[in-house]
């Protein structure tokens, strides 16, 4: 299903107590399939009850570059107006960080 150049990475976060993923999964968790070559974001997958946030949570990062925080997290800004906001953008950077301690050791 994806190339042999792509890794799968996954960045979690908490979210608000009363959002309906941490009664659900108690962690809100983003999986990313990125593009070892030049670090585009493939596809992307996220913790959610509503199966419309998976698909738009994809259509935020898909197509997009790893290292693009600012992009990123001012797409996630304007929006993605759910509870799970900060979660998301905490998520990312989070799975930034284990991408790049992932390339380091190699």
């Amino acid at each position: 299903m994806y190339d042999e150049k792509t890794v799968y990475v996954v960045g979690e976060a908490k979210s608000p107590e009363n959002n309906p993923i941490m009664k659900q999964y108690d962690t809100f968790f983003v999986g990313f399939v990125i593009d070892r070559t030049d670090g585009t974001i493939v596809d992307a997958d996220c913790t959610s009850v509503l199966g419309l946030t998976k698909k738009f949570v994809q259509s935020l990062f898909t197509g997009h570059n790893i290292w693009d925080s600012d992009a990123v997290t001012n797409r996630v800004m304007n929006r993605y107006l759910g509870s799970s906001q900060k979660a998301i953008i905490v998520a990312f950077r989070h799975a930034q960080i284990k991408y790049e301690q992932a390339l380091e050791s190699e």
